[in-house]
């Protein structure tokens, strides 16, 4: 049984049965790849032409259409297929880890929002813009994005608390410092590709601005000398945060622009007033060339996805991990 493998134009012989991670693996084709378990989503591929067997716990035996998306680690080969990997300058392999880690500092960054810093108990590899599964009991367990670059000796998140809910109730009401938090990852695909020169446009929503900072700030370590465009869009103006980290940003990297926009305002001020997504279209009669980096709220991700392909920019240059409010 053959596997062809694009752009490489590579073909391998492979048994039926095979795990397709295991073999790109074996026969060192460059994929990223952390946690093995469909968890992290890095190791995404898409089937351009026959059938892989999609493994996940939740979709055991389900076989795949031709252009459809999978995790490699959760695919089985079973017959001659031509599967696509991500351009090599995105691969990054961090394998997944538990990381014992203890709370160092607690503090309140806007009315709602909390910003935890967490000592690590050993070194925790990630890409900048990557997330990670924090565990502040046994049953309170929710993805945050590290805010931080890799490197140091600790991780931050910045954490919105919702009304009733359960995770963020606690990290309220009942976090305190020396307590022991548990994270466990990398995850996701919404990492700084180093490898490029090409200008770099960031929407952030709310909390989203967490990994675009960890980006950022990656970028400014770099050294990186190409145009960035940084969009950071907040309800009103007590939801903004985080001013004083992004002209320290400015001051490190002179083609750093930042844009600031407030739904919700009739002080007159410095910031732009509407809808991010709006600015951004205001602002740009095209993005080609460019690539992005989004996070947020799944509405503002969605919606920031569609116009920034309708400004040009590729869709697999466009880089977003969604969180949504479910267990929070």
């Amino acid at each position: 049984m053959e596997v062809s493998v694009l752009p490489l134009r590579r073909t391998l012989e492979v048994r039926s049965g095979e795990n397709l991670l295991e073999t790109l693996r074996r026969n060192e084709v460059p994929i990223s790849y952390s946690c093995m378990a469909g968890r992290c989503g890095t190791c995404r591929c898409r089937v351009v032409s026959g059938n892989v067997l999609v493994t996940g716990a939740a979709e055991t035996g389900r076989p795949t259409a031709d252009g459809q998306s999978v995790l490699a680690c959760q695919a089985t080969l079973v017959e001659d297929c031509t599967i696509e990997i991500p351009e090599v300058d995105e691969i990054v392999v961090h394998p997944s880890k538990i990381i014992k880690t203890t709370v160092v500092g607690i503090e309140d960054l806007t009315h709602d929002i909390k910003r935890v810093r967490l000592a690590l108990s050993k070194p925790f590899s990630f890409s900048a813009g990557q997330y990670a599964s924090v565990q502040f009991a046994p049953d309170l367990v929710r993805p945050y994005s590290m805010a931080v670059t890799a490197g140091g000796e600790e991780a931050e998140f910045h954490i919105r608390i919702v009304p009733d809910g359960r995770v963020t109730s606690y990290v309220a009401t009942q976090l305190k410092l020396g307590d022991a938090v548990r994270l466990s990852g990398p995850l996701g695909t919404a990492y700084l590709r180093s490898k490029t020169t090409d200008p770099v446009i960031c929407i952030a929503g709310g909390t989203g601005l967490a990994p675009i900072l960890s980006i950022v700030r990656s970028m400014a370590e770099q050294g990186v000398a190409y145009p960035v465009h940084l969009y950071f869009g907040v309800r009103s103006p007590r939801d903004i945060y985080g001013i004083e980290w992004l002209d320290e940003l400015k001051a490190r990297l002179p083609n750093l622009t930042v844009h600031v926009v407030v739904t919700s305002t009739n002080e007159p001020g410095p910031y732009r007033a509407g809808v991010v997504t709006d600015a951004v279209k205001h602002d740009w009669d095209s993005l080609k060339g460019w690539r992005a980096y989004v996070a947020g709220a799944p509405a503002m991700v969605d919606a920031s996805t569609i116009l920034l392909r309708q400004k040009g920019i590729r869709a697999e240059h466009v880089y977003a991990d969604a969180f949504y409010a479910s267990g929070v």
